[in-house]
């Protein structure tokens, strides 16, 4: 017997809650449409928005037509959830221009040809021209404030000493609400999905969609991903890991991922990849027997960087990883190295036409002084561009840097620096 979307979803670990389940269930038998929000609060997506973006995959998989929205509307205003303090709120031409790069950022994660075909909506296209009076009309009207200061969303600010919450912020669930009521009467919307600490919104959305069109609707929310030892999930020693190469390589984005902790690997998978479960099972097995493999950590690694950043990201963040790890500075092309300059390893710009070797050692902090990388290289301690450097009185003109810009150097087995000769 073939498994429903919510039992498939529960298995991995992607329910937190529903507004009604036995009837949701007998609802998506049919083809329906859903939606999920996402607000430009960069001008990039992180990887902590994969999870509601695969969900919306998985339900296109089983036959439903999502709808992403882009919060150009939302975006300027700020949503409280999961918040202690205030969002400073963005210029609209910025938050314009990140819903610009977002609407291009998401194609690849979902079908539009079909009859399930996805569409990306802005919520600025029916916010923008809509009156404040029509607004309280329309939308405040069917609102209690009572009930609104009880939304976990509003209660915590309210509760924090010296905090409290602007009517700017006090107002997004409205907002989102009017959103959930514009793609029913616009789409046949039925169910919105998000992240648990979206609960309070969605079903503040569902209720007015009750209230203004008597239509049956439903809410579904996500789990908010952590590490099994509590620490933050989707944050590296760069800071967030963006879904933007040009924000964070492939390279990093790839050793994200593979640096996944053990008792994280087999959850990430079920979270973050499309493998039948158990198949998950079989690989965590393995793992297993021999954790030192990292099977589990690179199947997970190559599964997202594929999905994210294509077969040519995987291929270069493989390549990059095999390169520094295994051996093979020589198989780097020169895309390999800008992701190790934008993110790959520390780096230092080198502006003068050429430069000492025990200089270029002590400037990048391989070694503390002078005296100190002169020892380095006469313990053979240093390796340029793959290979042993043996001359402490060389200096590096750029006639033989990789690409003409790069010196890939190393101390030891694993302290790597990237000199990058200035641009002009």
């Amino acid at each position: 017997m073939t498994r429903n979307i919510l039992e498939e979803l529960r298995e991995r670990g992607l329910v937190a809650q529903v507004s009604d389940e036995t009837a949701l269930v007998a609802h998506l038998a049919t083809q329906r449409t859903l939606y999920c929000g996402f607000d430009p609060t960069a001008e990039s997506l992180h990887i902590g928005n994969l999870v509601p973006l695969l969900a919306l995959r998985r339900f296109q998989a089983r036959g439903h037509r999502p709808i992403l929205l882009v919060g150009g509307a939302t975006g300027l205003i700020g949503d409280p959830s999961g918040r202690n303090d205030e969002r400073s709120l963005n210029a609209p031409e910025v938050v314009a221009g990140w819903v610009e790069r977002i609407q291009g950022q998401v194609g690849r994660f979902l079908d539009f040809e079909g009859n399930c075909a996805a569409r990306v909506v802005n919520n600025l296209d029916w916010t923008a021209n809509l009156s404040v009076i029509s607004f309280l009309r329309e939308i405040g009207k069917h609102f209690s404030v009572n009930a609104m200061i009880h939304r976990e969303s509003v209660r915590s600010r309210l509760e924090r000493e010296g905090e409290g919450i602007s009517y700017t912020e006090f107002s997004y669930m409205l907002l989102q609400a009017m959103d959930y009521l514009h793609l029913a009467e616009t789409y046949g919307c039925t169910l919105q999905i998000g992240g648990s600490d979206q609960w309070g919104n969605i079903v503040s959305g569902m209720d007015l969609v009750r209230r203004k069109l008597h239509r049956e609707s439903f809410a579904l929310t996500l789990p908010l991903v952590t590490k099994a030892d509590g620490s933050k999930f989707g944050k590296s020693a760069g800071g967030a890991v963006w879904l933007d190469a040009t924000k964070t390589s492939p390279y990093s984005f790839y050793q994200f991922w593979f640096n996944a902790g053990d008792a994280d690997a087999g959850n990430f998978l079920r979270l973050f990849t499309f493998l039948e479960v158990p198949e998950i099972d079989e690989i965590m097995e393995r793992h297993r027997q021999d954790p030192g493999a990292r099977d589990a950590q690179r199947r997970l690694a190559a599964e997202v960087t594929r999905m994210v950043h294509g077969e040519s990201g995987l291929r270069s963040a493989e390549r990059i990883t095999a390169a520094l790890f295994e051996g093979g500075i020589a198989d780097l092309d020169r895309d390999d190295l800008a992701q190790l300059a934008l993110d790959g390893m520390d780096r230092t710009e080198v502006s003068e036409p050429s430069i000492g070797v025990l200089e270029a050692l002590a400037r990048s902090g391989l070694a503390q002084s002078n005296g100190a990388a002169r020892k380095l290289v006469a313990g053979g301690g240093v390796r340029l561009n793959g290979v042993e450097l043996t001359d402490a009185e060389r200096r590096l003109d750029w006639s033989d840097a990789l690409f003409g810009r790069y010196y890939l150097v190393r101390r030891g087995k694993k302290n790597w620096h990237l000199l990058v000769r200035a641009a002009g």
